[in-house]
């Protein structure tokens, strides 16, 4: 791959000031694309139960440096994806300050540890809500705009939960499993529009959103140390350890590649070798 195959591209990342989403912006812009980042911030409102990472405004500015640092332009905005209002406004500040969006990575997701049984609606549908439905809000509004310019790369980031069952996370698997069913309905609906699009399902990644919900799994369930569950999960993976956020990073710009122009509707795992 040429170093900056992507100048001149605008890519707009959901869940972009940490983690995957971070991850993915680094990588696009390290090949030239001009990078959108939004995440919900701290003080953002979060429900009883709900287990995510908001970042704060350091984190974000942060972030929007980082992402600099590779010569390209940086939009940052506070992002909720629940809200048609908020998508409809980072996606115009987008165009707006960067032109088209040629590229949309969705990594804004959130979870809850409940069983079926005793699972809050509310909480069941904000799940729901964020994982799904916020990747379909984004993916509507880049979508049009990418078939009729007849290019275009969608990524969305799943999980090895949407095929493996988790007794306390209904919710994330059922939304994770949804986000790549919505995957394979764009990619066919793109493919005769240079459009593709595809999903990256890994196993646990090394961010901070990972390790808080192991920390709430490990406090909250089994009452000792998230530092003694996180090193249990390492050492249970084939390869004895997390994916590093760089190797989603890493794929994602693979995908926006030439060489991936055939690659749809794929749900690529990136498990070193772990079922979730």
């Amino acid at each position: 791959m040429a170093d900056r195959f992507l100048a001149g591209r605008t890519a707009m990342v959901t869940g972009g000031a940490s983690g995957m989403g971070l991850a993915m912006g680094l990588a696009l812009a390290s090949a030239g694309a001009n990078v959108s980042l939004g995440s919900l911030l701290a003080g953002g409102k979060k429900a009883t139960g709900e287990v995510g990472h908001f970042p704060g405004r350091e984190e974000m500015d942060r972030a929007v440096s980082r992402v600099a640092e590779h010569g390209v332009e940086v939009v940052a905005l506070d992002l909720d994806v629940t809200s048609d209002e908020s998508v409809d406004a980072f996606y115009q500040a987008t165009v707006d300050s960067l032109g088209p969006v040629d590229i949309l990575a969705n990594a804004a997701g959130i979870t809850a540890e409940q069983t079926i049984v005793g699972h809050s609606d509310a909480l069941w549908a904000k799940v729901i809500e964020v994982n799904l439905t916020g990747t379909y809000r984004a993916i509507k509004r880049v979508l049009p705009g990418m078939i009729e310019r007849k290019w275009g790369r969608i990524i969305n980031i799943a999980s090895t939960a949407a095929t493996v069952g988790a007794v306390t996370s209904g919710a994330y698997c059922a939304s994770k499993a949804g986000v790549v069913g919505l995957t394979r309905a764009v990619a066919l609906e793109g493919a005769p529009h240079g459009v593709t699009c595809n999903a990256i399902s890994p196993t646990w990644v090394d961010t901070s959103f990972g390790r808080e919900w192991m920390t709430d799994i490990a406090e909250k369930q089994e009452h000792r140390s998230g530092a003694e569950y996180v090193a249990e999960v390492e050492k249970s993976n084939p390869q004895g350890r997390l994916i590093a956020p760089s190797e989603i990073g890493a794929l994602a710009l693979f995908l926006c590649s030439d060489g991936a122009k055939g690659i749809t509707m794929e749900d690529l795992r990136v498990s070193a070798g772990s079922l979730w």
